[in-house]
């Protein structure tokens, strides 16, 4: 593996089955009554949210915490950053710390790459504006093994808001990457002009898709874009492309709903929809952590890429 995860382009095929591996293995500790141990002890990780994160940033935290880690939690309010302090100035109060891995989230595209030439430690990307997020996509393609038995010749539908979100990219890279076969499914405002050289398909009809699916994925329709007129209205979306209680009818039986959260209930799925026992959406909180402990592991206590194998 490469040092650093920025993208799902740094991954091979074997690099993915490896995270989702080791993943298998981490996800045991949760189970345990003492959730620890001990791979990463002597290790710091600094969580970098300069972006508005719940999900990912307690899981990157408890991913660090159950391998014995030490955590600094690092936010624009309160910090310098709110001060004025530049990217490259905190990158270098952070090297000078010590960090071994910098978990980094930011609205502009490329920061996490910029980062990476600050600092020695190792630098994953937990989301940069509307680029990539890659650890959600690998917690994603985790659920589905995990619950389908297999990535390859998979029919997955992305559902949505894509050419705004960064978790459709990364998801598309690392399902084409896989042998799935991706479809994204929006009104044509929001699918990107470059999706085709994603390998992937596009329709406009969701109707037309749902029939075909493992795994419809569905993608939170962002309100602040709204200003921006993509859509008629947020009523008008919901009527074409919700995911509505009728609509799951089309789908074959034990195909997955997965959310990446946080949801908009109402809007691009029904809150009956959610909470149906196909819908995946707690399984990928849980599985997250399991999958961002593999990569800190790899990355800093494993072979390749991060140092030498820590002591057990």
């Amino acid at each position: 593996m490469n040092k650093h995860l920025l993208s799902m382009h740094d991954l091979t095929a074997e690099d993915v089955l490896r995270v989702l591996d080791t993943a298998e293995s981490f996800r045991e500790v949760g189970t345990r009554v003492i959730k620890k141990v001990p791979a990463l002890r002597g290790r710091t990780v600094v969580n970098f949210f300069l972006e508005n994160s719940t999900r990912t940033r307690i899981s990157f935290e408890l991913a660090a915490k159950r391998l014995s880690a030490d955590v600094i939690n690092f936010s624009a309010s309160g910090s310098s950053v709110s001060k004025g302090e530049s990217l490259k100035d905190t990158a270098l109060t952070l090297q000078a710390m010590g960090a071994d891995a910098v978990v980094i989230r930011h609205s502009s595209s490329g920061s996490p790459h910029q980062l990476t030439k600050w600092i020695s430690g190792s630098v994953i990307n937990a989301g940069d504006g509307t680029h990539e997020h890659p650890t959600q996509a690998l917690l994603d393609l985790y659920t589905m093994r995990e619950k389908l038995g297999r990535l390859e010749g998979l029919r997955v539908a992305i559902l949505g808001d894509v050419l705004h979100s960064r978790v459709a990219r990364s998801l598309s890279f690392g399902l084409v990457k896989m042998g799935a076969e991706v479809t994204l499914v929006g009104p044509p405002t929001l699918i990107p002009p470059d999706a085709s050289a994603w390998g992937v398909q596009e329709s406009y009809d969701i109707e037309s898709v749902l029939p075909k699916l493992d795994v419809c994925y569905v993608l939170r329709v962002q309100k602040e874009r709204q200003r921006l007129e993509y859509f008629p209205s947020v009523r008008e979306y919901s009527r074409l492309f919700g995911l509505t209680t009728g609509r799951v009818g089309l789908l074959p039986e034990g195909a997955l709903i997965m959310h990446p959260g946080p949801m908009n209930r109402g809007v691009e799925i029904d809150s009956d929809v959610a909470d149906l026992p196909s819908s995946m959406i707690e399984e990928q909180v849980t599985n997250g952590i399991a999958i961002r402990m593999s990569l800190l592991y790899l990355l800093l206590g494993g072979s390749g890429g991060g140092g030498e194998p820590a002591d057990e």
